[in-house]
């Protein structure tokens, strides 16, 4: 059959087999941006250190599918220094970092991805799973789905996987639920070190990096819409807050509602929202949050983002559909003319604002999350090599491994806490002990 040809024809650096990137020519500065992450992942660091030696992941093929940025990059450098091999793509078109796409292919890992490469996602994510892969490491559930619907056969080879973020997660439970899920997969993302820490000062701070980078608009004083008040536009609702924006918070589930409101936040449905918002964000997972009469009844000058991980929840035909023109003003900003004279400015496409139109979350909080990561694989290699086989369904972290991570992460930051002394530990355990 041969190496099958891309869709896209723009000129990009290309070693069939091997990688596909912008440009070789960048690689010293991803090297430098990558050393820049390593100073500040600790954690993932002394991982690397640890099993370096005994390297666990030789002889094991991982394919990840998760956002070429510099943290990225030292995930992967730390799955290599334990011995695994390891073929990478982004998992969303406007999150790689071509700088540190082009060092990682210089130290010969196996890459395919650039910024931009929206014709061909998918072909990146299939040139992964050329090389066969033991185990997928995922951000979205698109590497996974792919492999049970396009390659079943190795889908029963596979060992397992782990899905990184809120979204992914959904997905593979809704596939699980169907009796479509072939091999196990640990939800990362519900790791408390992951969501309680990456979601919510993660995606707040990122996000508002994001949407300054490409407007440069003081927040102080703006109407700040959230939708969705979950882990991720909690944080996001946090930092708007902080930077004195008046947020408000859209729902559609009561409990989430309830605490927005017990937080300090105005709560109303997005048609009230739609009216009095100077920037709105989406943060739902789900499509269509904002649409077209909510379009309508926007301000003139109106800026829209989403930090969703797809470019769904603003409803972007519908958005054409009412425009009579657009232009782009600056990077990632583009300026919608609507029919009836009002001008809306979408920022990154409606694609997630804190990767493609920022760097993504710090390398201090993703630190922990890609700890979750190796650890994770590290475990489902640990029980293959015991014969042991998960079953095909969406598992937990074990809680041993949230403390640890937590643990190794206040010890980086010379933070020490208590200790329960052996009369607590009985105190604790004595269910006989009342009033």
């Amino acid at each position: 059959m041969g190496y099958p040809p891309r869709r896209s024809r723009e000129p990009l650096e290309e070693k069939p087999g091997v990688y596909c990137i912008r440009s070789l020519a960048l690689a010293e500065e991803g090297r430098k941006l990558i050393e820049w992450a390593e100073a500040h992942m600790p954690v993932l660091m002394e991982l690397r250190r640890r099993y370096s030696a005994s390297k666990p992941f030789a002889g094991y093929r991982i394919a990840g599918c998760l956002h070429v940025t510099k943290e990225t990059a030292v995930l992967i450098r730390t799955f290599v220094a334990a011995g695994a091999e390891v073929a990478w793509s982004g998992c969303n078109p406007l999150s790689t970092n071509d700088a540190v796409a082009a060092a990682l292919a210089a130290e010969g890992i196996r890459i395919f991805a650039w910024h931009g490469n929206g014709e061909d996602f998918y072909w990146c994510i299939e040139r992964t799973l050329d090389f066969e892969p033991h185990l997928a490491l995922d951000d979205g559930a698109d590497l996974i789905t792919t492999i049970h619907e396009r390659y079943p056969e190795l889908a029963t080879r596979m060992l397992g996987g782990t899905e990184e973020t809120t979204t992914g997660v959904n997905r593979l439970r809704a596939r699980a639920r169907q009796g479509r899920l072939v091999f196990p997969v640990i939800a990362v993302n519900d790791a408390e070190t992951k969501w309680d820490f990456d979601n919510v000062y993660g995606t707040g701070q990122s996000t508002i990096d994001g949407i300054l980078r490409a407007t440069s608009v003081m927040l102080a004083g703006k109407v700040f819409v959230v939708a969705g008040y979950g882990h991720c536009g909690s944080g996001v609702a946090r930092r708007a807050r902080g930077m004195g924006a008046r947020v408000v918070v859209t729902e559609v589930r009561p409990i989430a509602a309830l605490k927005a409101v017990l937080e300090g936040y105005e709560v109303m449905p997005m048609d009230e929202a739609a009216r009095i918002g100077d920037i709105f964000c989406t943060a739902t997972g789900m499509r269509d949050v904002i649409r077209r009469h909510h379009f309508e009844l926007m301000k003139d000058g109106a800026i829209l983002c989403n930090t969703g991980h797809y470019d769904v929840e603003i409803n972007l035909p519908e958005l054409e559909e009412l425009t009579l023109r657009k232009r782009d003003i600056r990077p990632n900003c583009t300026e919608y003319t609507l029919r009836n004279g009002k001008r809306l400015y979408l920022l990154a496409e409606g694609r997630l604002v804190n990767l493609a139109a920022a760097e993504g979350h710090p390398s201090e909080v993703m630190d922990m999350s890609f700890a979750n990561q190796f650890l994770a694989h590290l475990h489902l290699v640990e029980a293959a090599k015991r014969g042991e086989r998960f079953p095909a369904a969406i598992l937990p972290i074990p809680p041993e491994q949230d403390e640890l991570v937590a643990r190794m992460k206040l010890e980086s930051l010379g933070i020490r806490i208590d200790e329960l002394t052996p009369e607590q530990l009985r105190y604790r355990d004595d269910y006989l002990a009342g009033t």
